[in-house]
């Protein structure tokens, strides 16, 4: 019996391994849900974990706050790849949702980013329902409500990246925008990656106000190179923690696009030309430009000197040529000349004649 029971998990894991192999995650994913009432059918796109809920007014997703150590957890169904296929290309993606938490202090809410298979109805404790003691790769935007000195949290109402630990990499103070997280108002907060400048932003402001132009956080990153060809699942990610703090998430849209190659700030394999020993050096367009416009002046120089020259030529050729005189003219000319002087001889001869 038992030898039968191993055989079944071990066939059950191995079409699981053979299932996530046969999907491939997407470059380009788009979802945008304004609300999540019965018309929104956000079920084909997002799946609810934990204690995520449809919550009572049936326009929004309640992510925790039925009870003390509760969590959730709001995921796209379909993987994202940062990397696409064989062309290596790059994947940018932004991210808005609209949220609010009660006053109660708690772990808060988390933008995440985990490795698709990774079983999202496991919550070992961890701060915003994340990993605790388990060790995998995640990346995660908290909104954080709770000061944790175990985490190095530095207060109450913050806004940290997460990179593979639940230590901060980059901390904002959600006070420098006047904003307090756990006000039981609405907020909004955009998240955006962008690819070729290797750039993660986080931005965040009262539902109804414009987008901020500033980012309240702001952390140079290549998850391309963190993420490599695996797919990824993004989501949020929720924990009331020692609380009944109450998450509600009221529209959620994201977006990802592929990069062409060439906004590509670094050859794809810069770790190979670093072996070389090569350096690849790629003129700045303000160096084009100028090469540009002196060749142009060099051009029109020389233009305007080989005109000034054919001018030139032309005038020596026909300007100063005499006209042609016909022969019988110039023997006529020469008789009456010999004539003149003779004449003049003449004239003069009886002049010294009379004296």
């Amino acid at each position: 019996m038992a030898v039968f029971s191993s055989s079944r998990y071990f066939l059950a894991f191995l079409l699981l391994n053979i299932f996530l192999k046969v999907i491939n995650g997407e470059p380009n994913i788009t979802f945008s849900f304004k609300n999540f009432g019965k018309d929104s059918n956000f079920g084909s796109q997002l799946s609810l974990f934990g204690d995520a809920k449809v919550a009572k007014d049936n326009a929004s997703i309640q992510m925790s706050g039925s009870g003390v150590f509760t969590s959730g957890r709001f995921i796209c169904k379909k993987p994202i790849n940062l990397v696409e296929g064989k062309s290596r290309k790059m994947v940018s993606f932004s991210s808005y949702f609209a949220f609010s938490m009660s006053k109660e202090k708690g772990d808060g809410l988390a933008f995440v980013m985990l490795p698709f298979g990774f079983p999202l109805n496991l919550f070992d404790g961890g701060s915003m329902g994340m990993l605790g003691e388990r060790k995998t790769k995640f990346l995660a935007v908290e909104f954080d409500t709770f000061k944790d000195e175990k985490y190095g949290d530095v207060n109450s109402n913050h806004v940290g990246l997460d990179v593979e630990s639940l230590v901060s990499v980059k901390v904002s103070n959600a006070s420098s925008v006047r904003l307090l997280l756990n006000s039981g108002e609405k907020l909004q907060a955009w998240i955006d990656y962008e690819a070729s400048g290797k750039r993660f932003e986080v931005r965040l402001s009262e539902l109804g106000q414009n987008r901020p132009v500033d980012p309240l956080l702001s952390y140079p990153i290549d998850l391309s190179r963190m993420w490599r060809n695996e797919n990824v699942s993004v989501g949020l990610s929720s924990s009331s923690g020692n609380s009944s703090q109450k998450i509600n998430i009221y529209s959620w849209s994201f977006k990802s696009r592929t990069m062409p190659h060439w906004m590509h700030s670094e050859p794809m394999d810069p770790e190979g030309l670093s072996e070389k020993g090569d350096e690849i050096k790629v003129p700045k367009r303000s160096d084009s430009c100028a090469l540009r416009i002196f060749a142009a002046l060099i051009f029109g120089t020389g233009c305007g000197a080989l005109g000034a020259f054919l001018v030139l030529f032309v005038w020596t050729v026909f300007g100063n040529r005499r006209p042609v005189v016909p022969e019988e003219f110039a023997v006529e000319k020469d008789e009456f000349e010999g004539k003149k002087s003779g004449v003049s001889l003449d004239k003069k001869t009886v002049e010294d004649g009379k004296k």
